[in-house]
């Protein structure tokens, strides 16, 4: 009987195994090929050394030594309120890295102690100081409240009391305690309602008005200079009723009354 081929005993060509048949290696791996990925290895680990003894040295450079620290601080935009007052509540820490200030915390706090802050931008200045860039309320209206006065702001807050008025704010005058507009409104509606009315005067009424009374929601009048006086209504058409009163006034200069509260039925009396 024949003795097995070569191919049943399981041999191939010489110089080659069952094993490396299967795996479809073609021969024993290249010499260079392991000599080239350690150099690539050794440059990754160079490559994340680096960079961890970078990132330290930045850490260490905003936060531990001492080229980064707060050493002054500047506000900017103060009319009433002076650079101190603003600064003594900000309590910005010097000395502190820079980066560590919070920021949002000083912001607070002087909107908080100081109302007649309207906003304040806190701002690092690289590399040693830090900004409190302000914005004071203005007054529209003044209340008087004892023998001292409100200030009110264009949005309807009262934010501050001073001794006297300031020149050329109008003095709001409240007389609603027989008015239902209180119950139906508050107080505070009403306040906002004479802010609107002050906002929408022509400038040379504005000028003008000493006061607003406000007896009820659809009875404000102006007192102006001169004597004179505007019936306004309410404020509803406010434009419509300061380009006819500017009319009118220009029309009958000697006039002391005025009724815009319908516009376009306007009224005018005395001379």
């Amino acid at each position: 009987m024949a003795g097995q081929t070569t191919a049943q005993r399981g041999g191939g060509p010489r110089g080659t195994s069952p094993n490396s048949a299967k795996s479809g290696r073609s021969g024993p791996r290249p010499p260079g090929a392991r000599r080239w990925r350690l150099p690539r290895r050794r440059g990754l680990l160079v490559i994340c050394v680096a960079a961890v003894v970078l990132a330290a040295g930045l850490i260490w450079l905003l936060y531990g030594s001492t080229w980064l620290r707060v050493e002054q601080v500047k506000t900017t935009g103060t009319r009433v309120l002076t650079p101190g007052e603003v600064e003594s509540i900000a309590a910005v820490p010097i000395g502190s890295p820079l980066i560590s200030v919070d920021t949002d915390g000083i912001e607070a706090r002087l909107r908080q102690k100081l109302p007649r802050i309207d906003s304040v931008e806190v701002v690092r200045s690289w590399p040693h100081g830090i900004g409190l860039k302000v914005t004071e309320r203005r007054p529209v209206l003044v209340v008087k409240n004892g023998g001292k006065f409100d200030e009110v702001d264009d949005g309807g807050v009262r934010f501050a009391t001073v001794p006297q008025p300031v020149k050329g704010v109008p003095q709001l005058e409240l007389t609603l305690s027989q008015s239902p507009s209180v119950r139906r409104f508050g107080t505070g509606r009403l306040v906002l309602e004479a802010v609107r009315i002050t906002g929408e005067l022509p400038p040379a009424v504005a000028r003008e008005t000493r006061s607003v009374r406000i007896s009820s929601y659809d009875a404000v009048t102006l007192e102006l200079t001169g004597g004179r006086s505007v019936l306004w209504g309410s404020d509803e058409e406010g434009e419509l009723k300061g380009r006819t009163l500017s009319a009118l006034m220009k029309a009958r200069p000697k006039a002391v009354r005025f009724d815009v509260s319908a516009p376009t039925a306007p009224a005018v009396s005395g001379s």
